[in-house]
Parts: structure tokens; sequence; C-alpha cells
């Protein structure tokens, strides 16, 4: 953790669990400006980490008959994405929809960074990915796309009659007890938080804290905790928020081309580290990078947390090291 932070992260966090063995480090700063220590409860948005959260309520409704893995999206979404009567549910979850992804549009990140407390809804979003072909035909590559789960919060919001919020709050936050987890509407993050960092185009790096959660609505709004992390990817590999059958489903994966020994299922991407497979996702959004890595039966975890989402290739080649280190020894 010192040498990632000499390395040029402002501060990191990391929590290891083992069973009821819990270990809990902070290094670095928080608030750069103030010189405010990191802490291991401060709040960090969590980025596509919120992908899980997404996922498993999809396969709650699955389990409850309310939506098909194989449903398609013109079946809830009338119209909305071209070729929606050939994409599925399940295409959407494991990113073999085709469907181009928002962020990849240039003039919309220009939008994004210039105005980044302008309020975007998940239809502005869904047609910037639109205005582009796709990628292949449903099924037939992989390319990781947050427009994929922009439509899968809108098709939760459908079916269920309520706000994706509602329904996280209802399913997953309030049912585990995390107190410190939310989907903000507001720019702002309440509570004790780390401040997130950017360079732009050289340094210093720019605080970019204050951002417009709906530009990462269904896919990347989550702000959350350290211990909150683990506590949800402990009950959902666990079994507590699935029926075994479904967390199946869910850990069913597909290739990428990130290599043999990293796939994605639905919401979930498997790994290899020194010591093992492992399970969980990583996010990267606005100032913040977190990653998480759980055994299979989600006994053995970690989680790290850097408020900076542009670290230098040495800064990388720590955390990783840093992953293996918390987890495998």
């Amino acid at each position: 953790m010192d040498k990632l932070v000499a390395a040029g992260a402002p501060g990191v966090i990391v929590l290891f669990r083992n069973g009821d063995q819990v270990i809990r480090l902070a290094r670095g700063f928080a608030d750069v400006a103030r010189k405010m220590p990191m802490r291991t409860t401060d709040r960090f948005r969590i980025a596509s980490l919120t992908k899980s959260f997404t996922a498993a309520i999809v396969l709650q409704l699955v389990g409850e008959g309310k939506l098909s893995l194989d449903d398609t999206v013109e079946t809830h979404l009338p119209s909305l994405v071209p070729n929606g009567e050939m994409i599925t549910i399940r295409h959407l979850m494991n990113h073999t929809s085709g469907v181009f992804d928002f962020y990849s549009d240039q003039n919309f990140f220009k939008q994004f960074v210039r105005n980044r407390t302008r309020t975007w809804t998940p239809q502005e979003r869904v047609a910037v990915a639109t205005g582009h072909k796709p990628l292949f035909a449903p099924g037939a590559g992989w390319s990781y796309s947050n427009t994929g789960y922009v439509l899968l919060g809108l098709i939760v919001e459908k079916v269920t009659g309520h706000s994706l919020v509602q329904e996280l709050r209802g399913r997953i936050f309030s049912p585990l007890g995390l107190r410190a987890t939310s989907a903000p509407t507001t720019p702002q993050i309440e509570g004790r938080h780390a401040r997130g960092y950017v360079i732009f185009d050289k340094p210093p790096a720019e605080d970019v804290t204050a951002v417009s959660p709906s530009v990462a609505w269904a896919h990347g709004d989550i702000v959350s905790t350290a211990a909150d992390v683990v506590a949800f990817y402990r009950a959902l590999l666990g079994g507590r928020l699935l029926r075994a059958d479904l967390l199946r489903t869910m850990e069913t994966t597909v290739a990428t081309p990130y290599g043999k020994d990293q796939k994605y299922g639905l919401g979930l991407m498997t790994g290899r580290l020194s010591c093992g497979t492992v399970w969980g996702h990583d996010g990267d959004f606005a100032g913040y990078q977190t990653t998480t890595w759980n055994s299979r039966d989600g006994r053995r975890q970690v989680v790290i947390m850097v408020n900076s989402s542009s670290l230098s290739q040495t800064a990388k080649k720590q955390v990783n090291r840093l992953i293996e280190s918390a987890y495998c020894r």
C-alpha cells in the first residue's frame, strides 16, 4: 500500500476477509487538499461493481417468473433499440449484445467532461449508443457495454413498476443491512467519503468528486464502503440473494478478449490469481477505482479501493501486486 501511494495514488483502502478473520487497512489521503487521511470506512463510488447488483435484481425477477433471460429487448422496451427483437436479456447481461457502449462516443465523453453535473436520462444515453452501428450480431462476439446495463435498468423499472433505486433498496440494501450503500441522485457524496481525482492532460490531478450519478445509472452509480462491498458479494456468492440454479446461471461465463483466465458471466467476472480462481468485478469511474475478488463460496474476499482513475503504469502494477498480496498470502 505504501508503494502504491508512493507511485502516485492519493489513497487506498484494503479489506481482506477469510471466514471470520477480517483485516482493514488504509493509506494516503481521502482529501489531498485538506491532508485528510484515508479511513477504512470512507465511502467510494464503486463504479461497475454496480453491475453485479443490477444483475442480481434481474435474476431475482427471473426467479419470480416476471422475466426470462430469453426475453428480448423489444418485448419490454419496444422500438427503443434497433434489432431489439434479436437481443435477449442474457445478451445484455454478459456483454454479447453487440450494442455500442455510449462511453466510447467521443462527443458524449467531451460533453460529460465539460459538464460533469449535467443530468442524463437513460434514454439519452441509449440514443447515443444506437447512433452507432452494432458491433456484431447478438451472440456473435463480446464487447463490454455499459449501454446494456442501462437497458437492464429500464427493463427492471418496466417490469416492477418501481424505480431501480427502490428495487435496490428493497431487494439488496435493506435486507443485507448495507447502511453505507446508496444509489444517489445528486452529484455530492453524502457522509464521510474519499474524494476522487483524475489527471486529464497533465498533472496535477483534478478533484472530480462532484459528478452527476445519472451518467452511470444502473451500471456504475452505487456509492458504498469496503465493508458493504464484501457483505454484498458474500451474500451473493453464498446463496442468500439467489436460488442455487440462478446463481449457477450467473456464474455461467463466456470468453472475453482479456485472456483465457478472465471470463464474464451475468454481471459477474471470473479471473485467476496465483492461488486460484476468483470471482467478482472491477470498476473505474470519475476518480475512483474498486476491485473485488472472492472465492466461489464468498468466504475469502478482498476489496481494493483507490481514489484515482488515472493511475500511472507503475501504480497499476502496484495495484495488481497488492491484490495478489492481500488475497493469496
